[in-house]
């Protein structure tokens, strides 16, 4: 049983489920609060209708470079430009955006600083003199920091290779597919295909990886659905984990998921839990991220009022310096926060926290899933609404049956110290 405020799960015996089907075949609320308090299954209260206030800036998303060299079908960054003239972030507002860091880290001590773009390696340098400020900065006023990048990977070198081993990067390598699928969604603006360019480029970096972690991430639209079969080959490509997210809100309605495709994602994303499963009872490493991610949040009861930390302790840096809700927000006014100049501006960020708190959206107030989920990302709920309330149920309801079979059969798992 599911109590979704604190994501607690019990296992509770014959006589209790029986009692609580008749009390929701009744629908009496009033008798089955009363019941689940008799039986000590009561809800933790922990979420309340109050939004977060003055949280502390723990990381931040540099759009280092607002231009690319690929032509995805579907970009929400509009071919990296996000709609503007493509530019380079100059290397005096990466700094102070890594100043602005520091100063609004207020009482955490750990913080990451995220490389996107557009393709981030079309500002090379500035990259790489902004992460070794930033380190400096770190070891000098002793808190961790950590790095990520999230790139296309057409332009990746052995020097990039040797510098994210050496600064620790968490790697993500866009690859929606093997060979011609993923040419068709991600070619270059001249039409010819990436991917054999791609996994050349990346092959030294999966060899290396130690202090870094290099990742694959498959947007999913209707032209891709073949889950496992790219999951296993990315698996055997050798990169550190594979996940898949599905394509949502894409500017003019390009390769978005409908109904359809939805329900087709589910059924071939259970097939990679159900493979996960098998692997790991087997004491396989399968690293399908979405199912390993899912577990460990069940398990360690997450809640949250907001499916993200967007315009909370995270947010966006545009090459110009303005401050936005998160990368996807960047020139975007629905999601503007300040700027670098002026700094965050704590009004509308309050605004923002107070509305898109999860109580405040229909219809995530009465759903089961709402603390798990968050209400969807801000930024496709604003764009096109929740057309995937039902794929992230589904897909939360297998993972919590699945954990109540791994935690029986596997709780080292979640217990790897024991």
């Amino acid at each position: 049983m599911l109590i979704p405020d604190g994501s607690r799960i019990y296992k509770i015996d014959k006589i209790i489920h029986q009692k609580l089907e008749e009390l929701l075949s009744n629908n009496d609320q009033v008798g089955i609060d009363q019941w689940l308090v008799e039986n000590d299954l009561q809800s933790l209260g922990q979420i309340d209708d109050n939004p977060v206030t003055d949280p502390p800036l723990t990381s931040i998303s540099l759009a280092i470079a607002q231009k690319c060299n690929l032509g995805c079908s579907y970009c929400y960054a509009q071919e990296g430009g996000f709609g503007v003239k493509a530019k380079n972030m100059p290397l005096e507002k990466a700094i102070a955006a890594v100043d602005l860091l520091f100063a609004q880290n207020h009482t955490a001590h750990r913080m990451n600083i995220a490389f996107l773009g557009g393709e981030p390696l079309a500002n090379r340098e500035a990259l790489q003199t902004v992460t070794r400020y930033a380190r400096e900065r770190a070891d000098a006023e002793l808190k961790k920091i950590n790095f990520s990048i999230t790139t296309n990977g057409t332009l990746l070198t052995m020097d990039d290779a040797d510098f994210f081993e050496q600064y620790g990067f968490s790697v993500t390598v866009s690859l929606d597919g093997i060979g011609e699928l993923h040419d068709r969604l991600r070619p270059y603006k001249s039409g010819k295909g990436s991917y054999e360019r791609i996994i050349r480029n990346v092959e030294p970096l999966l060899a290396m990886q130690k202090n870094m972690q290099v990742s694959a991430r498959v947007t999913v639209t209707p032209g891709n659905l073949h889950l496992k079969e790219t999951l296993d080959e990315l698996i055997r490509l050798g990169f550190h984990s594979v996940g898949f997210s599905p394509m949502l809100s894409s500017p003019g309605g390009n390769d978005e998921m409908d109904s359809v495709s939805l329900e087709k994602m589910l059924e071939n994303m259970i097939n990679c839990g159900q493979e996960f499963e098998k692997n790991l009872v087997a004491g396989k490493r399968y690293p399908f991220s979405n199912m390993s991610t899912a577990l460990k949040e069940i398990h360690r009861g997450t809640h949250r009022p907001y499916p993200c930390g967007a315009g909370a302790g995270y947010l966006g840096v545009s090459a110009s310096g303005e401050l936005a809700a998160c990368h996807r927000f960047v020139e975007n006014r629905e999601g503007y926060f300040g700027n670098l100049t002026e700094g965050i501006d704590r009004s509308i960020q309050q605004a923002w926290l107070t509305e898109r708190h999860v109580h405040r959206q229909e219809p995530c107030k009465n759903c089961w899933a709402r603390y798990l989920c968050g209400g969807g990302c801000h930024h496709e709920v604003i764009n096109r609404g929740r057309p995937a309330c039902d794929y992230i149920r589904g897909w939360l309801h297998y993972v919590l049956q699945a954990y109540t079979r791994i935690l029986d059969r596997r709780p080292d798992f979640f217990y790897p110290e024991q």
